[in-house]
């Protein structure tokens, strides 16, 4: 069946192409003027005054943990400890007697107190059940005494590989775990998954009403940080049939085996879920001191983070491009960059198409490694949202110098490196709308930085279309993924672009209804 959608003009990365949006089937056969279009034997809706834009793709999105941040235990928005505590009783009150308690999104850098609360603080607001709380960045959790029971740790217990206890002076873990460090206990929580099916289709029906039609899904197969959470790739497969949008699935796993036991699993999920590839982390965060730097932290001099990449990420990188998927490698520090484009550099030289090649946050680079990158032709998924976070903080952790390389979008821009857009939610809320304001205004820092109205529109659009293997966004033959908006997201200024309201979503030619009572998001 053909279907003709109109609106005053049909806006995408490359400019104004008409008025309206031939669809036959799932796909688009044509983009122009409407006149040019309608025939009788076409259905034809019109959206009068509103925009048509392709669809919205996320590069870079956790969804189960998404689904568990928006009906679960949140912490962002906590005041100070005496908030947090109200949180986790509140959040305890609706488990069974005993039930773990995980909880997401803790930050301390909006906390009264400016600092991460410890195994006591947590054993005081609940201490019948374990906790984790995790920090918002993923990279930092906090234990109570009985979740560090839960995962055999006590003063005897050795930092593992990449990550690390904090001690108090007597050599007790104070609760507060960094990087792989969090997974003793995450794991030995596996079995108390919070998030069903429902919760999770839930949640991807609020990406629609956000006119997003795609993401790239990091998916756990029950190791990491969120372990707690469950196999999320078991679940994504429970639910591919009733996904509202394409969801494109990187694994996360801890050895080759694993990996493409879970990958071969997704390739046969079907539905709304396809497999794309390797997920791994070769260092932590800026907020929480652990992404890999040259030089330490300035405002911990003793400080240069966790460098995670092994010669094991390297052997999943290698099955991974064997088996035709892209590689996702988590860089947020100098280091850390450095080394996955070192990995990257190794990867292509041995017969690796660089666009399989993806840089994750990319969050301080040397000026160097910005010309590798542009030269390697990888790509380079960014975070416009991280930057509306770390505001308050960024210019502490890095000093003015490192500061001017920070989320250095514009250079790379400029330097040809191909550039997706993402949000990392939940470490992030996952509004594209802030996203693409962030890229544009950087929340006064280092505007010079800032992407022009349609770069910032492309990160979105094309940008992550490349990043996720689908084809150019509305162009012929592609799949009909279109969003209806209320304003010219690339003609509107920052504040207004926040502002957007989406009025339609159409994936795979379809319109896909979404209740605008619910929010994308909740704290």
């Amino acid at each position: 069946m053909k279907r003709l959608l109109t609106a005053e003009l049909v806006r995408t990365a490359r400019g104004i192409p008409g008025d309206a949006v031939l669809i036959d089937g799932e796909s688009v056969a044509a983009v122009g003027r409407a006149a040019d279009l309608r025939s009788p034997e076409v259905i034809e809706t019109s959206y009068a005054g509103a925009v048509i834009i392709p669809g919205l793709r996320d590069a870079h999105f956790h969804p189960v943990p998404y689904a568990a941040a928006i009906s679960g235990t949140t912490l962002k928005t906590a005041a100070d400890f005496a908030d947090v505590a109200d949180r986790l009783r509140a959040g305890a009150a609706t488990l069974p007697p005993g039930a773990p308690l995980v909880a997401l999104r803790l930050d301390d850098e909006t906390l009264a107190e400016q600092r991460l609360p410890t195994r006591s603080d947590l054993d005081a607001a609940v201490a019948d059940r374990p906790v984790l709380a995790h920090r918002y960045c993923g990279h930092i959790a906090v234990a109570n005494s009985l979740a560090l029971v839960a995962g055999g740790i006590s003063r005897h217990t050795s930092n593992p590989p990449g990550g690390v206890i904090d001690r108090a002076v007597n050599g007790e873990p104070t609760g507060v775990l960094r990087e792989t460090a969090i997974e003793l206990v995450s794991t030995a929580l596996a079995s108390t998954q919070a998030v069903g099916p429902d919760q999770v289709v839930d949640a991807m029906h609020r990406l629609v009403g956000l006119g997003m039609t795609s993401i790239g899904a990091m998916t756990r197969t029950g190791d990491g940080p969120w372990a707690s959470l469950g196999n999320e790739a078991k679940l994504l497969e429970e639910v591919a049939d009733r996904l509202p949008i394409t969801v494109h699935t990187y694994v996360i796993a801890s050895s080759v085996e694993e990996f493409a036991v879970a990958s071969n699993d997704l390739r046969a999920a079907g539905g709304r879920v396809r497999w794309a590839g390797l997920k791994q982390f070769a260092d932590g965060s800026l907020g929480g001191h652990t992404a890999a730097m040259y030089e330490p932290f300035s405002d911990q001099p003793d400080t240069l983070g966790t460098l995670r990449l092994t010669e094991a990420h390297a052997e999943m990188a290698r099955a991974c491009v064997a088996a035709g998927g892209s590689v996702a490698l988590h860089a947020i520090g100098d280091l850390a960059c450095g080394r996955v484009i070192d990995l990257f550099a190794e990867l292509i030289d041995e017969g690796a198409d660089p666009r399989q090649l993806r840089l994750e946050h990319a969050s301080v680079l040397t000026t160097g490694d910005i010309t590798r990158l542009a030269n390697l032709g990888v790509i380079a998924c960014v975070q416009p949202a991280f930057i509306g976070s770390e505001t308050e903080w960024l210019e502490k952790r890095l000093g003015p110098q490192r500061l001017a390389l920070a989320y250095p979008f514009e250079t790379m821009r400029r330097a040809g490196v191909r550039l997706a857009g993402g949000s990392d939610c939940p470490v992030e809320p996952p509004d594209p709308w802030a996203g693409m304001a962030l890229a544009r205004d950087r929340a006064g820092l280092v505007p010079q930085e800032g992407l022009s109205a349609g770069a910032a529109f492309g990160l979105f659009t094309d940008g992550a279309a490349f990043a996720l293997g689908e084809p150019e966004p509305l162009a012929i033959g592609s799949p009909a993924d279109v969003a209806v908006v209320d304003r010219d997201p690339v003609a509107v200024a920052p504040d207004e672009l926040r502002a957007t309201e989406v009025l339609a979503t159409w994936v795979h030619g379809v319109q896909v209804e979404f209740d605008r009572s619910l929010p994308s998001w909740a704290d």
